[in-house]
């Protein structure tokens, strides 16, 4: 089944944020070569594709895992988390309609 883990950032974390990206990506990267994420990326602060230092206020990923238990135990390990990102993170179960 599909869960999405919608993840808000602490405020000013983007120093963090950098830092921790290469071991977030590598997740990331594990869960593509698997086939099991349908989508991830963070949300800039401001409307703008680069945000440059306004940062990002979270992250939102949608992807396979066997049960809520297991995705919420991958997104509690995330890199993001032991480098003081993320503030909160809500995982839930996600029903893809479209496309």
């Amino acid at each position: 089944m599909l869960y999405a883990i919608i993840a808000t950032d602490v405020e000013d974390s983007l120093q963090q944020r950098l830092q921790a990206r290469p071991a977030h990506l590598e997740r990331l990267k594990a869960l593509v070569e698997q086939g099991r994420l349908v989508l991830a990326g963070p949300h800039p602060t401001i409307d703008a594709e680069d945000p440059g230092e306004a940062g990002f206020s979270g992250s939102l990923i949608v992807a396979e895992f066997d049960s809520l238990e297991a995705a919420r135990a991958w997104a509690e390990a995330d890199p993001y988390i032991e480098a003081g990102v993320y503030a909160d993170v809500v995982v839930k179960p996600f029903k893809k309609v479209l496309p």
